[in-house]
């Protein structure tokens, strides 16, 4: 079985459907073939952030872009650690 793949205006319109037009979250799931906490999670990511939510492929949150960010500066900095401990060592060796 295959995940299915919803596009972000699908996400849209599936939340205004409960949101705006009034339909219970359990019909507008018989309808669409959704699973109800599917339709939940998405409808509090639309509260949560409106012009952020559902970013799609490629795209990142703020917050999983800063991780990345910050992960990626750590192992720089683990780099550069590295580098300086084995050239402390190499002099240290060198002086006795």
């Amino acid at each position: 079985m295959t995940r299915r793949k919803f596009s972000r205006e699908f996400k849209i319109e599936a939340v205004k459907l409960v949101t705006e037009r009034g339909v219970s979250v359990a019909q507008a799931c018989r309808d669409l073939e959704l699973a109800e906490s599917v339709l939940r999670r998405w409808m509090r990511e639309a509260a949560e952030a409106p012009a952020s939510s559902f970013p799609g492929n490629g795209q990142q949150r703020a917050k999983l872009a800063e991780i990345a960010a910050l992960k990626k500066e750590v192992a720089k900095l683990k780099a550069e650690r590295d580098i300086l401990k084995k050239a402390a060592a190499f002099f240290a060796r060198e002086a006795t």
